[in-house]
């Protein structure tokens, strides 16, 4: 019998058409086959190009100007709890990318870091879904880097496996969150990879308990819509749609993510009634030399500490629960970070090149970046439109702005100060700093001067008029 590799062996007529191109150094050179470079339309993200990449900064003010800007009530003082799914349902590749766990968890590491920087006065508490259970990742705590560096090493210790409870989490949430308290929200945010879950009782109970405890419910799927999902989140939100999202790709549960930092709308009546909170705010003193001093929340030595305004205990970090007495430790700072979400900066408009044209703006009130020239033939039509009475000196600043996406002119005004930015400083703006450098300019200006030329009686216009101004 003859050999199976003398049979079936690679001809001439082959080696020759598997021969690769040789370039001038030597060097073999193969082009690569359509179907390593084919992608379909579906794997492309909504938002991103063809080659990849997160969206660009026009998609992100076309994202933003979808959201409302309307100053609501909001509680700024949050407890979370942060469940993730660690099941073996986070090893499927088809969820999220070839390792859907770690993103998760690496996504989870970004969430705390935003979350309190967003939330300075809030705490997090971060839960896991495997065999069945609800384990303790990190416990309830204002202090992100702990969160952080218990997410690494449960991530590099551990691999997803067996099945996922929602009512273990629940539960186990409730235990955690029952202690908060009532002037602060209490949140859960799953993050469920999962089509099914495995619970010891009738989860219908824990939703009423949830309600009763005015618990409120966040969960982003994975996979696919679950039914029992959205209803725990529907019940638990006043019967309201929204609050249970799949991602549809990467970049999309990365938005849903981030999208729970913002504090949600207080609709309880208990949280609508006015409450005071003592708070202390104490200031930042330095041990004496060559000696230290040992922190009473971490039993730590250390030589920059914060004294407790009201037991005197000494506190190595703020914001933080004093461990004695109990009373909130804060920085005005950081009441300052969280105002932000009670009154957000309003959207700025896109400028057209006849108003760009009318108020001769040439380079960005903020960073002084070089605006686009204006072109010839727009002059001419905006001092046309000057000369026939359709548009005068003060009707490019004066007039309602419309909305619009991306400025052709690269140029965005802001609705109160009527000063142009480039998009760079758009975005800066409203996603970090959360203020508009020319209404703060503005302010300070108009102040000193009325109060230069003001009446006696007249003070409390000025500061009505302060006030007003800091809130748009």
């Amino acid at each position: 019998m003859a050999d199976s590799d003398g049979e079936y062996g690679p001809s001439d007529d082959d080696h020759g058409a598997r021969s690769k191109k040789r370039t001038r150094d030597g060097k073999s050179k193969r082009n690569a086959a359509t179907w390593e470079t084919f992608k379909q339309t579906w794997e492309v993200p909504v938002g991103e190009s063809a080659e990849g990449g997160r969206p660009s900064l026009e998609a992100e003010i076309r994202r933003r100007l979808a959201v409302d800007t309307e100053p609501v009530q909001r509680g700024i003082i949050r407890h979370m709890m942060l469940v993730l799914d660690m099941s073996f349902a986070m090893a499927d590749k088809d969820l999220m990318g070839p390792n859907p766990y770690r993103l998760t968890v690496n996504y989870a590491i970004e969430f705390a870091q935003v979350f309190f920087a967003q939330n300075p006065i809030s705490q997090l508490g971060i839960l896991g879904l495997r065999d069945g259970l609800a384990i303790t990742i990190s416990r309830m705590g204002g202090n992100a880097e702990e969160h952080i560096e218990k997410l690494k090493a449960y991530r590099d210790k551990y691999d997803p496996q067996g099945n996922p409870s929602l009512q273990n989490a629940l539960e186990m949430c409730r235990g955690s969150l029952y202690d908060t308290p009532s002037h602060g929200t209490r949140e859960v945010l799953i993050i469920y990879g999962a089509l099914f879950t495995i619970d010891p009782k009738d989860i219908q109970d824990t939703i009423k308990d949830l309600i009763n405890d005015r618990i409120r419910v966040t969960m982003i799927g994975l996979a696919a819509e679950v039914h029992i999902c959205k209803q725990i989140c529907r019940r638990t939100n006043g019967d309201m749609d929204g609050y249970y999202r799949v991602a549809h790709h990467e970049q999309h549960f990365h938005e849903l993510f981030l999208a729970s930092t913002t504090p949600p709308v207080t609709r309880t009546k208990e949280q609508d009634n006015p409450s005071l909170l003592m708070m202390g705010f104490p200031s930042r003193k330095l041990a004496a030399k060559n000696t230290l001093v040992l922190c009473g929340c971490h039993s730590k030595p250390c030589r920059e500490i914060y004294t407790c305004t009201r037991c005197q205990i000494a506190v190595c970090r703020l914001p933080i629960e004093c461990p004695v007495c109990r009373l909130t430790l804060v920085q005005s700072t950081h009441l300052a970070r969280s105002y932000h979400h009670i009154f957000p900066l309003r959207n700025w408009v896109a400028v057209s090149w006849a108003e760009a044209a009318a108020a001769g703006s040439v380079s960005c009130y903020s960073c002084l970046d070089p605006f686009p020239p204006i072109h010839e033939d727009t002059v001419m039509s905006a001092a046309e439109d000057l000369a026939t009475g359709e548009d005068n000196s003060n009707s490019a600043r004066n007039k309602a702005p419309t909305l619009i996406g991306v400025s052709e002119s690269g140029r965005y005004a802001c609705q109160v100060c009527r000063n142009h930015f480039c998009i760079d400083c758009d975005v800066y703006a409203h996603e970090k700093v959360h203020n508009c450098p020319g209404c703060q300019s503005d302010v300070r200006e108009s102040v000193l001067a009325r109060r230069a030329n003001a009446a006696p009686g007249d003070g409390q216009e000025v500061n009505g008029d302060r006030d007003r101004m800091d809130t748009d």
